[in-house]
């Protein structure tokens, strides 16, 4: 789920909300994973293209109330510090985000309690658009 928050970052003007699950914010630390190589080179060939591709290195790119955020990761989850660091800097940057950690790895059992928090937050906010777009 975090082609959603790359997607949205490098889109605000298309995406209102984006949400993420337990997502790898950040694959610098993950450089033989996943095949990523296959799209970006080597890690030790390209660094740029790794960090430039890494969410967590986007937070430039939002302007501070051009989306709605939300996203959680379980503490045991290979992909937490990297949440809880994308947490920290959108704080450091003033934007608007709810972030949850809650007991739990990157898992089924995870996800499937995760996703019921991620519906709320979005019915929420399409139920606000809703709203806003009857008034007009």
């Amino acid at each position: 789920m975090v082609g959603a928050f790359y997607l949205s970052f490098k889109h605000q003007d298309v995406w209102g909300a984006a949400g993420s699950i337990s997502g790898g914010v950040d694959i610098v630390p993950f450089p033989s994973s996943w095949d990523i190589s296959k799209q970006l080179g080597k890690y030790s060939d390209f660094p740029e293209n790794w960090k430039n591709n890494s969410v967590i290195n986007m937070v430039d790119l939002l302007q501070r109330d051009s989306l709605k955020l939300i996203f959680d990761c379980g503490i045991d989850d290979f992909f937490y510090d990297a949440n809880f660091r994308l947490h920290n800097t959108l704080k450091e940057k003033n934007i608007p985000h709810d972030y949850t950690e809650r007991p739990g790895m990157h898992n089924w059992d995870y996800f499937s309690n995760s996703v019921e928090y991620h519906i709320l937050f979005f019915k929420r906010y399409f139920n606000k658009l809703s709203l806003i777009k009857n008034k007009i």
